[in-house]
């Protein structure tokens, strides 16, 4: 297709958005054209990239062709769209036109992939659903990480999108308790729905009496998915004795200020870090990506995440989602860029 534009949202500097109209090159043989109809803005990633918080000298993620390149203004980002095939390049079988896929690409209004790159959306999958595939698969990552025991109790420190999901999938867990936090009065009310036994502020002056009433004895399993570093400290005092700490979330270039020195030392609380670009390599013997999305496909059907979209924002005004998310975060739970 000689000629054809696209719309991109393009990260200019801290805090600079802005919409740039691209040459798209003609459809290359073995490729496929997506036209995007959803993507989701990441609150944690993303708003790292938009405040220039991100740590330079990695690569924007090495596991993902779409994303090649480092963490450098001007640079575009994002990882979850929704589209379908519009075209099909030569070589390649034509039952791709038309089907929907997902696929790990920055906010633009259309690109091509080979079909290694995209995933094909399950019928059944609405694309207001299918747009949360890459949280839902972090939280199945960090589920398998915790490893959650029969009868043991957990908390979770952030409701965001990942904390939802991740406490969504513990309470299908036989688990003797769930409890979360955050600090935002909506996210709040959302895990309450989801059936957590309390869903607490972690800015409260008595926090540790309400866990301590909650959870004598500490928590088994503790995670922290808030994304803000002083939250790792109060996740830290709040497992008990060889209580498992699985830290998901990414702090960019901020630091990580942690008291060792008493209960930690003492309690044998083991740190875990989770990312989900890779498995556990416990588990690579029977476990592969394939399989792991297979599962987050079926949880999207259990949990059905598109309740919490706050937002529909046109791509047209990147730019106020942005602020939007900086200056309220507590006012949105997911924002997704609409391209009609």
């Amino acid at each position: 297709m000689k000629g054809e534009k696209r719309l991109a949202v393009l990260f200019e500097a801290p805090g600079k958005v802005a919409l740039r109209e691209e040459d798209l090159p003609a459809l290359p043989a073995g490729q496929l054209l997506v036209r995007t109809e959803l993507s989701a803005i990441s609150p944690g990633s993303e708003m790292l990239v938009y405040r220039g918080e991100f740590p330079a000298e990695l690569p924007l993620d090495a596991s993902l062709p779409a994303l090649a390149g480092k963490f450098e203004y001007p640079l575009k980002y994002g990882y979850a769209t929704v589209g379908s095939v519009a075209a099909v390049g030569a070589g390649l079988d034509l039952s791709w036109a038309g089907r929907r896929v997902f696929a790990f690409q920055p906010h633009q209004s259309s690109f091509h992939a080979s079909p290694s790159e995209v995933l094909p959306v399950p019928e059944d999958i609405p694309a207001e659903e299918a747009v949360f595939l890459p949280n839902m698969e972090t939280a199945v990552n960090l589920v398998m990480d915790g490893r959650p025991l029969l009868g043991e109790q957990a908390i979770v420190f952030g409701q965001g999108i990942v904390g939802l999901l991740t406490s969504a999938l513990l309470l299908r867990h036989p688990l003797t308790g769930v409890i979360s936090l955050d600090r935002f009065p909506l996210r709040r009310e959302a895990a309450l729905r989801l059936g957590v036994e309390a869903c607490l502020n972690p800015q409260a002056p008595d926090l540790a009496a309400q866990l301590a009433a909650l959870q004598p004895n500490g928590a088994d399993l503790v995670y922290e998915l808030s994304g803000s570093p002083v939250a790792l400290d109060q996740a830290i005092a709040a497992a008990g004795y060889a209580g498992r700490v699985v830290i998901g979330s990414w702090y960019g270039s901020k630091p990580a200020s942690l008291h060792l020195g008493g209960a930690f030392h003492r309690n044998r609380i083991r740190l875990l870090s989770s990312q989900v670009s890779s498995l556990d390599p416990a588990l690579t013997g029977r476990w592969d990506k394939a399989r792991r999305f297979a599962v987050a496909w079926e949880m999207l059907r259990l949990v059905r995440p598109s309740c919490w979209i706050t937002h529909r924002i046109p791509l047209a005004r990147a730019a106020e989602a942005y602020a939007l998310l900086d200056q309220d975060p507590g006012g949105a739970i997911q924002a997704v860029f609409t391209y009609a």
